[in-house]
């Protein structure tokens, strides 16, 4: 029973990595950018959850809603101001740019509230139901029905909708899309806002959860989403949700087997196998580039 105790952790957690992830490969798929600035995206979320519900007394779903709107115009104003440009530029200055614009959203939190962590406050009365003899929690169970939902919505944008069509045309094949009146341009700021409202609400959950945030707290998180993005394989969209989950449960399980202090480096081991075994990721093939 402990083992599926831990199970039911890792999947809640897990879930959190997943929504993360989504926003990393949905970008990478449209424009071939990791976007490190996406965890503080999360970090921005997490904040905009906790003064919506200490401050102004939201309720959990408001607060949710509230921050998923927010970030995704905060994804993108990113997307228009620092990485427009960039578009026909190197991979190495795209990169760095997005490493700059991470650093500058952490302290500029920083400077304007300081560094010192805040609790979130209670939202959700916490109770714990006894299933088979496993205890499951009333937060686990909402923070993976909330992903749940989020997931299957942008299964359902992406292809059932006009922007999804659009969005993956131009993963596609951008210029061709172009010719066929697709306008590229709103088509990744689109990305970028679907991918950032996630962020947000992957925030806004980690904060119910572990009650604790603070400016840096989007560092971990948004590597080991990456790290989930690169395990299912990166710009695939279903393998970013796997990958968030496998992560999870095997974060889990290490903290079950006695290692809790090994749990965040087995994220950097899985994401070292991966790239020597299977670089493509679990769902990634092999394609051929011409150079």
């Amino acid at each position: 029973m402990e083992w599926i105790q831990q199970l039911v952790n890792g999947i809640s957690l897990g879930s959190i990595y997943a929504l993360i992830a989504l926003g990393y490969t949905m970008v990478y798929g449209i424009i071939k950018l990791i976007n490190f600035a996406h965890g503080d995206v999360f970090m921005i979320g997490a904040f905009i959850g906790f003064y919506a519900i200490a401050k102004w007394e939201l309720g959990f779903f408001p607060a949710l809603l509230l921050a998923m709107v927010i970030c995704a115009i905060f994804g993108v104003l990113i997307e228009r101001i620092a990485y427009k440009r960039l578009r026909n530029a190197t991979r190495i200055a795209a990169l760095i740019t997005a490493i700059g614009v991470s650093l500058l959203i952490e302290y500029t939190t920083i400077f304007f509230r300081g560094a010192q962590p805040a609790a979130y406050p209670e939202v959700i009365k916490n109770k714990s139901f006894d299933i088979f003899g496993v205890q499951i929690s009333s937060t686990s169970i909402l923070i993976l029905s909330v992903a749940i939902v989020l997931m299957i919505l942008l299964q359902f944008i992406v292809h059932k909708t006009k922007i999804g069509k659009a969005m993956r045309a131009v993963s596609h094949d951008a210029d061709a899309a172009r010719l066929m009146g697709i306008n590229v341009d709103n088509t990744i700021s689109a990305t970028f806002a679907i991918g950032s409202a996630l962020a947000g609400a992957a925030g806004v959950i980690f904060g119910v959860y572990y009650t604790k945030i603070d400016p840096l707290m989007g560092v971990i998180p948004g590597v080991k989403a990456f790290i989930a993005a690169v395990l299912g394989g990166i710009g695939i969209i279903p393998g970013a949700m796997v990958g968030g989950m496998l992560l999870g449960v095997v974060e889990s399980l290490v903290s079950a087997l006695g290692f809790s202090l090994w749990r965040d480096a087995a994220a950097f081991v899985i994401l070292i196998l991966i790239l020597i075994f299977r670089p493509s990721g679990i769902f990634g093939k092999n394609a051929r580039e011409k150079v």
